[in-house]
């Protein structure tokens, strides 16, 4: 079992950034893909970011291409493995709750799908305003 936790969502103004965070715990983080995803209200979830086991590739959606950027850390200490999203000049339609996901085993045709994923935590607050 794989326990997700973000953190780092909030308030922000447009063109401001933010950093969230995700802590996984559970078992061996360092062999899983991560990703991140958001809902906005009325909306279905969308896919933002994926990084693989390694941290050797990056996929992102093209809403947030350039702006946004996922990394990791692969800590020997599970305690200390992270995944983050650093989020620059962020718009009013970047507001969502974004939620952290991980996969066991995830091919490039299921990184930006929902069903690619094994895991999810519970979310974090992101709000834009204008």
């Amino acid at each position: 079992q794989v326990q997700l936790v973000e953190s780092g969502g909030g308030l922000v103004q447009t063109g401001g950034s933010l950093r969230l965070s995700c802590a996984p715990s559970g078992r061996t983080f360092a062999t899983m893909a991560m990703g991140w995803f958001r809902q906005a209200p009325g909306k279905e979830r969308e896919f933002v970011a994926h990084i693989t086991w390694n941290g050797d590739n990056t996929y992102y959606a093209d809403s947030v291409k350039g702006r946004f950027t996922i990394s990791r850390d692969n800590a020997k200490n599970t305690d200390k493995n992270l995944v983050h999203l650093q989020m620059n000049s962020l718009k009013p339609e970047d507001t969502a709750v974004y939620y952290c996901a991980a996969a066991n085993f995830a091919p490039p045709s299921a990184w930006g799908k929902m069903n690619g994923y094994d895991y999810w935590g519970q979310g974090t607050q992101v709000t834009v305003s204008s």
